[in-house]
């Protein structure tokens, strides 16, 4: 019996061992499979460099999720894009909801609407073998009710012993952050580093960044300048100076995009290069504007660019200003194939990818010319418009760009200044010389981009 006891307590411990053993090996592959295997992508550009393209995952395929991205991965690079921008990836909360991706019910979940983590690293790790950054959308104002934060009450705003939404605004299904609390901001700190250790991407665009403190944003960033070997792109939904200070490397161009919606209504030209140098003005070395003629807001809410700036030709006009104006130029994804009606981003509704080809390669045209341009991304800007066209030049020696823009929607006989009369030039988009006399005769919304 005491043999026989001894062999039976001998095997327990043989099948325990080979369960321990079982369940490490396991535990241990799927932690690999989770954990993201790439080095750091080596090619994030510089902030000047940066062409940014906007992805809103419900619209952009079929299927609505990542592997949908993955499949135009090739037409986005071919509009001369280095950062792809995610809008929010994250499950989406039930309690109040209105199915908005803002409305986040866990920092460090993929929603399942599009896709498993795995798929995410596949499009991040195929998006850096086509030589693109990849930038996720952080929201750090707010999260859903039903987030299991709710449950550390004191993270959050309250009124009257109740959780609150964000103050001055209509957004009922999220509730409001309170950064006050030193574990709360300690969480969403370790949520950001998750995402850029676990997930391989490049930076973050934060959301209604204008509502979170400043000293939140610095002691963030300044921890994630901390993570070894990652240059970050930082951009800040927001106008506020001490974005930069926090360590933020561009903040929006809100007031440039609000004038120019008002010259393509008629208003003075001229106005847009003054309010070019008044967002400009004290701007410190190195840090930029976002520069856009639509985005995921804009498109959702307002008006498409065809609509704004008076059809495809009118779009591509304004388009024309706002990449070479100065700052950083975004691209939403939908406005390169003049998609007229407004994008959703509470629903699906798939973007015609197949309408006005004409314009996807006039896209292609004009940021094919500005990504190769040193003039066009940071040469000093004289400014030469008049009521009704658009006209400056910015020098880069010894390059040097003329851009003409007529933002009507007749034609316009334009009178060049004495310094540029009789000047040749080099279409960079036709590339036939041309000389310019004293007057330009310019169709409705032409535009010219011009080299020597």
């Amino acid at each position: 019996m005491i043999i026989l006891r001894k062999l039976l307590i001998i095997s327990f411990i043989l099948i325990l061992s080979i369960c321990f053993f079982s369940c490490s090996a396991s535990t241990d592959s799927n932690k690999n499979n989770d954990t993201t295997t790439s080095e750091p992508f080596a090619n994030v550009p510089e902030t000047q460099d940066i062409i940014l393209y906007e992805v809103n995952l419900r619209a952009f395929s079929p299927s609505g999720d990542f592997q949908g991205v993955i499949a135009r991965l090739d037409s986005i690079k071919a509009l001369s894009v280095n950062v792809i921008w995610l809008m929010p990836i994250y499950p989406v909360g039930d309690t109040n909801s209105v199915n908005s991706p803002y409305c986040v019910k866990n920092y460090l979940q993929v929603n399942p609407e599009f896709g498993s983590l795995k798929d995410l690293k596949t499009l991040i790790d195929t998006a850096h073998k086509k030589n693109m950054a990849v930038i996720l959308d952080w929201v750090a104002n707010h999260t859903s009710w039903d987030n299991p934060w709710i449950k550390n009450r004191s993270w959050y705003t309250q009124e009257n012993g109740e959780i609150i939404s964000p103050k001055g605004t209509n957004w009922s299904d999220v509730a409001d952050l309170n950064y006050d609390n030193a574990d709360m901001r300690s969480a969403m700190i370790e949520a950001l580093k998750y995402w850029i250790l676990e997930a391989n991407i490049d930076g973050y665009r934060c959301d209604a960044a204008d509502y979170v403190p400043f000293d939140f944003w610095q002691q963030a960033l300044d921890s994630l300048e901390l993570i070894p070997n990652r240059k970050l792109i930082l951009l800040a939904e927001g106008s506020r100076h001490d974005h930069f200070t926090a360590g933020f490397q561009m903040i929006y161009a809100w007031d440039f995009y609000t004038k120019l919606k008002q010259v393509f209504s008629g208003a003075n030209a001229t106005g847009l290069y003054t309010t070019h140098m008044s967002e400009y003005r004290n701007m410190p070395e190195g840090k930029q504007r976002l520069r856009y003629t639509t985005n995921h807001d804009g498109s959702a809410w307002e008006a498409a660019p065809v609509e704004l700036f008076n059809g495809i030709n009118g779009a591509l006009a304004a388009s024309v200003i706002t990449i070479y104006m100065g700052g950083v130029p975004l691209i939403y994804g939908s406005q390169e194939v003049g998609t007229a009606s407004r994008v959703p981003i509470f629903s699906n509704s798939q973007i015609p990818w197949d309408q006005n080809p004409e314009m996807v390669q006039a896209y292609k045209d004009i940021l094919g010319i500005y990504t190769i341009s040193e003039a066009a991304k940071g040469g000093s800007l004289t400014d030469y418009s008049t009521n009704e066209a658009v006209c400056f030049s910015k020098k880069s020696n010894p390059e040097e760009i003329l851009v003409v823009v007529n933002v009507r929607d007749y034609p316009v006989d334009f009178t060049l200044p004495d310094a540029l009369q009789n000047s040749t030039w080099t279409n960079t988009i036709s590339q036939r010389s041309e000389t310019v006399s004293q007057t330009y005769r310019l169709n409705p919304f032409e535009y010219k981009i011009l080299k020597r």
